[in-house]
């Protein structure tokens, strides 16, 4: 893309940004230097590893084969596709395989190294960068002395969550305490898939990404209802990434089986009734997707995000919600920024 056209779409989205609120994009990977050489120095030990070339880099663990380039890495180039989208703030995450795959101490190490280098980025680019926690949940007691210790770091403003921690379903009772600890200090959880269901019949036709996500999204949502933490844990907020998933698509078929399935009985409340105790990203790839997310829950629950920088995002995403014409400019300003402002305990 040549320069020119560069800044035609940076002054493109200069004119369209709100000058009431900042745009903040809640679905931003970032791999950090530090990040990496902690994954190839120690991780080697336990089957991982990190294959480098000029500007690209090939993460493995035992399940996951992550390719990033150099924009994943180096926040100048992010900086750049920043003011080139007019994004404003990134709310800075790690993604496959983040540190669960690995013995607890070597989980422990990563997430120090990731959080760590979250807290530098946001004080080196204050207005530009915050940071979510990562934490070795393979080990709960390890992952709240991170939780203690990252809560006090500069710029660190949320939790990163897989939708399940290597099988092990979010509502089991051992992350309770965590769960207990990041209520009490007003965060959201944002969670993530990776590793997903059905592996086994998911390898072909890249469909472990684009089905095996979203329907892992839907689960880690019903287990957080049907397993009580939403009841548990009132304050708490969770967001659902690409668009919620299956989520708001399978919503009826949940509330019937709560309706009649004696495995529910427990159940006061019907599903739907929780949806709205989810923020969800507008990475739904479809404007009817979005709209009827937007209708079914409310605009206020609707965050702005790109899934920075994977193919499968939003090379856009300002210009997503700029097709949702029928949005009101107060709609337009929670989704772009306001609710994740708020989310984020941005000033």
């Amino acid at each position: 893309m040549s320069e020119h056209i560069h800044d035609k779409q940076y002054f493109k989205h200069a004119i369209r940004r709100s000058p009431r609120v900042r745009s903040i994009d809640i679905h931003a990977h970032w791999f950090p230097t530090d990040w990496l050489n902690v994954f190839e120095k120690d991780g080697a030990k336990e089957g991982a590893c990190l294959d480098r070339s000029p500007g690209h880099y090939i993460i493995r663990t035992g399940k996951v084969v992550n390719p990033i380039d150099e924009e994943f890495v180096d926040l100048e180039l992010r900086l750049a596709s920043m003011d080139r989208q007019g994004v404003d703030v990134q709310a800075l995450s790690l993604t496959n395989p983040m540190v669960y795959w690995a013995s607890p101490e070597l989980g422990l190490r990563l997430s120090q190294a990731y959080n760590d280098a979250a807290s530098a980025a946001h004080i080196k680019y204050k207005n530009r960068f915050v940071g979510l926690a990562m934490l070795p949940m393979q080990d709960p007691s390890l992952a709240l002395k991170e939780l203690d210790r990252v809560a006090k770091l500069p710029g660190i403003r949320g939790l990163y969550l897989a939708t399940n921690i290597y099988g092990v379903d979010l509502d089991d009772k051992r992350f309770w305490g965590i769960y207990t600890r990041v209520e009490e200090l007003g965060w959201t959880i944002f969670l993530h898939p990776v590793e997903t269901i059905g592996p086994e019949r998911t390898r072909r036709f890249f469909l472990r990404n684009l089905l095996g996500n979203p329907f892992d999204t839907c689960i880690a949502a019903a287990c957080l209802i049907f397993g009580g933490v939403l009841d548990a844990f009132p304050s708490l907020e969770i967001n659902l990434p690409h668009a919620g998933g299956a989520f708001p698509g399978l919503i009826g078929r949940l509330d019937h089986g709560t309706r009649v399935r004696p495995e529910l009985n427990h159940m006061l409340k019907l599903p739907s009734e929780y949806m709205r105790r989810f923020t969800y990203d507008i990475i739904g790839h479809s404007q009817q997707v979005n709209m009827n997310l937007i209708q079914m829950v409310g605009a206020d629950r609707i965050l702005l995000g790109s899934d920075y920088c994977f193919d499968m995002g939003l090379s856009d995403p300002i210009d997503t919600i700029d097709q949702l014409d029928s949005l009101t400019e107060d709609d337009r300003d929670l989704i772009l920024g306001k609710t994740a402002a708020r989310l984020l305990h941005l000033d």
